[in-house]
């Protein structure tokens, strides 16, 4: 997001004393304003708009409500309107008069006076218009991130798809477990992913509501309707109780969720970043995603997904700042609630996302390396163990320790999963005091065999083709139904858009 900078050598606009004149004896220190109201005033230009929005909304229900008279309405929403068209950049702020709700008065005042600017905030404080401006600009943050997403779900699956037989080891403790898929692989992404968003979406539930109306405390006496605000800034719900107009825990929720993201985008970086190394040489990460060395020539560095990994560091403290930020305020003595750290958090989820999402999108996928090395180490002795057991002769855990018996022999020996034999198996056996299963070499190389292994595995969510098929068609849906439930949010704001511009149209004439 661009940084606005404001200047402290802004002329004032001259409309008379400023709001602190009246209590204070003394304007804000020099030194006040350069450390204070300067970057407080820059962080707020970056909701310039849903400064707007909020003002706009909250005159047009004065009005509808016959607080503010219709002449009154016409000239605060003419001038809104031309403050909403200058922009952040070119609306004139003075850094003396504090933040930016007085920098919208004091252009109000300037233009129709103090006796009509000075009504537009009847019924309301900062401790509510301030909350409502940080939702409604937060929200708009989310639901970029929520495009970013399923954009990174769609490149994922269309990978996914594209392999979904593409043989390759399965780690844990990083040695070979299990063969799989590239695909299969791919294929828990998509569903970590998901349950990423799904976690954003139920934050989302607790941002999307309305604190207009609380007035800063106890709520107001003016007969407010805070429902229809509600539908003109397009919120899902009402925060109820006035007291809680201020409270951002639903912030600390949001920063919670986005470092969710990271995790899982960090988990994805890592494993392509160390497949990429040529010891595995399974993916390559397009050029334009890396770096080169200055001292050695032949370096290709996976640059992308090191700024993905690094970005992803940082997010783990993202929930412990939140709530250490707040668990300093208590409940009583607060002039706002602020997390200005989630402005970083939305940006560097938000630029990581796309960059996987490009990144995978150009990823070269070495299948035969992959292939090789899922036939390479034993990676299907489950599959011989399990056919041992179909022999009826031993238990799982018997043919476990045989098969265990037979991998440490054939390593001693340096036999290759290729050459094993009946014969070793035998002697295996022996080793343990245990009866041979009598198996022939040919059942024993096939039940080895790393393509036959994968095929077989038909339960549920398995590596088996059709399981495969079965999870890309749950994908497919999961994502379809996650795209409706984005564009109705999205359908959502641009209606509430519409309404406050036909309504400031009405009053206007």
């Amino acid at each position: 997001m661009e940084k606005i900078v404001v200047s402290n050598n802004a002329e004032p606009l001259s409309h008379g004393r400023t709001l602190a004149e009246a209590r204070l004896d003394s304007a804000p220190s020099d030194l006040m304003v350069k450390l204070f109201e300067l970057p407080h005033l820059e962080r707020e230009l970056l909701q310039f708009h849903e400064y707007l929005q909020v003002d706009i909304a909250h005159t047009i229900m004065l009005a509808e409500q016959n607080i503010l008279e219709p002449e009154q309405a016409r000239l605060i929403l003419s001038t809104l309107q031309e403050i909403a068209a200058m922009g952040p950049k070119q609306f004139p702020v003075d850094p003396r008069q504090g933040s930016f709700l007085l920098q919208v008065e004091s252009y109000l005042f300037h233009q129709i006076g103090e006796s009509v600017g000075g009504r537009m905030h009847t019924g309301r404080s900062r401790l509510d218009q301030g909350p409502t401006v940080r939702r409604l600009y937060k929200r708009r943050l989310l639901l970029d991130v929520f495009d970013q997403i399923i954009r990174l779900q769609e490149v994922i699956l269309r990978l996914a798809s594209k392999h979904a037989d593409t043989l390759m080891p399965g780690y844990t403790c990083m040695q070979h477990a299990h063969p799989t898929t590239f695909g299969h692989y791919l294929l828990s992404f998509s569903t970590k992913i998901s349950d990423d968003f799904d976690r954003l979406r139920c934050a989302f539930s607790r941002l999307n509501l309305n604190p207009l109306g609380a007035a800063g405390l106890a709520g107001t006496a003016w007969p407010i309707n805070r429902t229809r605000t509600t539908e003109l800034l397009a919120f899902d719900g009402i925060v109820v109780n006035s007291k809680l107009a201020r409270e951002a825990y639903y912030a600390a929720e949001v920063a919670a969720a986005l470092s969710f993201v990271m995790s899982t985008l960090n988990d994805l970086a890592t494993d392509l970043h160390l497949w990429s190394s040529h010891e595995f040489s399974f993916v390559e990460t397009a050029d334009q995603f890396c770096g080169t060395s200055s001292i050695f020539p032949q370096k290709k560095n996976p640059a992308g997904l090191e700024v993905v990994k690094f970005a992803a560091g940082a997010a783990t403290t993202w929930l412990t700042n939140a709530l250490a930020t707040f668990r300093a305020e208590g409940t009583g003595d607060v002039v706002m609630r602020e997390l200005p750290l989630l402005d970083n958090a939305f940006a560097e989820t938000n630029r990581s996302l796309r960059l996987m999402a490009a990144m995978v999108e150009s990823l070269a996928v070495h299948k035969k390396n992959m292939a090789r090395a899922a036939d390479a180490h034993w990676s299907t002795a489950t599959n011989l163990a399990d056919q041992i057991v179909r022999g009826g002769s031993l238990s799982f855990r018997e043919a476990h320790s045989l098969v265990a018996r037979l991998v440490r022999l054939c390593v001693d020996k340096e036999v290759s999963v290729r050459d094993v034999t009946s014969e070793l198996l035998s002697d295996a056996a022996r080793m343990l005091g245990i009866p041979g299963p009598g198996l022939s070499t040919e059942v024993i190389r096939n039940s080895l065999d790393a393509r036959a292994f994968v095929n077989s595995r038909t339960s549920l969510g398995g590596t088996a083709a059709a399981e495969i098929d079965s999870l890309i068609e749950t994908a497919r849906t999961v994502i379809g139904e996650q795209y409706e439930w984005l564009a109705a949010r999205h359908k959502q704001v641009e209606t509430a858009a519409a309404s406050r511009k036909n309504a400031v149209a009405r009053w206007l004439g």
